[in-house]
C-alpha cells in the first residue's frame, strides 16, 4: 500500500503525550496496512506497555528500544549513552536507506540532540535523506528550531497541570 507523500512531524514541548501521540499515529497507520518502526533513543531496560502491544501488532509495528537503563545525567552523559544514541541514529539511517517502513518514529531524538548525544547536523542530514513516501516523526522536548523549520507539522505539548507535581509515581499501563 504505502504513502504517496510522507511528511515530517514533530511532537515537542514540556507536556505529557509526545510519545503517546506518535504511538496513536502508529496505531492508525498499522490499521491501514502501513509498516511502522519506532526507534527509542533514550529508552531501554524494563518491559513497557508499548513494547508488549507492539509484539501483538508485529511485524507491522516494531519498536526498537536502543537506549540504556535508567536516566541519563544531562550534564555528564556516560560514554555508553553516547554510543547507544549513535547506534540508534545509524539504525534510523539504515531504515531510511533500505526504505523498510512507511512511518519511522524517532522517539526522544530531540532530547538526545539537546543532551549532546546526537549532533543536530546529523539529524538534519537524516531529515534531508528521507525518501519522499516515508512519514518521519521526531518526538521529545527541546526540538531545535532547525528541525521545526524543516517540519511540515509541529505540535507543542504544554503542561498546564501534572499529577507528578503532587508526588504521584509513574503507573503501569499509563506512563509505562
Amino acid at each position: 500500500m504505502g504513502l504517496q507523500k510522507g511528511f515530517i512531524q514533530i511532537y515537542t514541548g514540556d507536556g505529557k503525550g509526545k510519545t503517546t501521540a506518535a504511538l496513536g499515529l502508529a496505531l492508525r497507520a498499522v490499521g491501514r496496512g502501513l509498516e511502522v518502526i519506532m526507534i527509542q533513543f533514550l529508552k531501554g531496560g524494563p518491559e513497557t506497555g508499548e513494547l508488549a502491544a507492539a509484539r501483538r501488532l508485529s511485524p507491522q509495528l516494531m519498536i526498537k528500544p536502543m537506549g540504556g537503563e535508567g536516566f541519563i545525567n544531562p550534564a555528564n552523559p556516560r560514554p555508553e549513552d553516547l554510543s547507544l544514541a549513535q547506534g540508534a541514529l545509524e539504525e534510523a539511517r539504515k531504515i531510511l536507506r533500505e526504505q523498510s517502513c512507511d512511518l519511522l518514529i524517532l522517539d526522544e531524538i530531540n532530547v538526545a540532540v539537546s543532551m549532546g548525544l546526537v549532533p543536530e547536523e546529523a539529524v538534519l542530514d537524516l531529515i534531508d535523506s528521507k525518501p519522499p513516501h516515508v512519514e518521519l516523526i521526531l518526538t521529545g522536548r527541546n526540538a531545535p528550531v532547525s528541525f521545526m523549520e524543516r517540519a511540515d507539522l509541529v505540535t507543542t505539548m504544554e503542561c498546564t497541570k501534572h499529577y507528578f507535581d503532587r508526588g504521584q509515581a509513574a503507573r503501569i499501563g499509563i506512563e509505562h
